[in-house]
């Protein structure tokens, strides 16, 4: 498909706002991947918020130059795309996990808060709980004293409870 100035534009203002506002920006090699797998892709991504995007990689070439940005130009020179997202470790798990169960799915890299990431670094994010579960933690973590001790105080007065209720009982007989 032939792409006018004007769209060119479009997609290329549209590339460099991913890339200025996105937490990350992640490449992969798609040419193994078919037409209904990218669909199961998009599907899977858009629940989470995240955006995939297919386009001219000298497109991309230009946008990361328009934000200083550099990304290894290798990955630029084979058929890829973007997925472009507000929490980095949700949008490195989400292509991780499709690339799991898609072995033709090949991550190439990509931008973590405007630096260059590898593969590896990728993977490490993935493999991070996610914010949901890491608030979850720490709210667990903090209750944790202050249950312990309302449980410490609270025995107290159970024990006396006890002890006045048998008092009663030896009184009663």
């Amino acid at each position: 498909m032939v792409l006018t100035k004007e769209k060119k534009q479009q997609v290329l203002d549209e590339l460099t706002d991913l890339l200025k506002n996105s937490g990350a920006s992640v490449a992969a090699n798609y040419s193994g991947l078919t037409a209904e797998e990218l669909t199961q892709l998009r599907k899977k991504l858009k629940e989470n918020g995240i955006k995939l995007k297919v386009t001219k990689n000298t497109l991309v070439k230009r946008a990361l130059t328009s934000v200083h940005l550099s990304l290894d130009e290798a990955i630029l020179d084979q058929p890829v795309f973007f997925v472009f997202g507000e929490d980095e470790v949700e949008v490195c798990r989400a292509i991780y996990e499709f690339a799991k169960e898609h072995e033709n799915l090949e991550i190439l890299g990509g931008l973590v808060r405007s630096a260059a990431a590898d593969v590896s670094q990728i993977k490490v994010l993935a493999l991070l709980p996610g914010r949901n579960e890491l608030e979850a933690k720490l709210v667990g973590s903090l209750n944790a004293p202050i249950a312990g001790l309302a449980n410490v105080l609270f025995g107290n007065i159970r024990g006396l409870v006890n002890v006045l209720g048998q008092y009663q009982k030896q009184i009663e007989s």
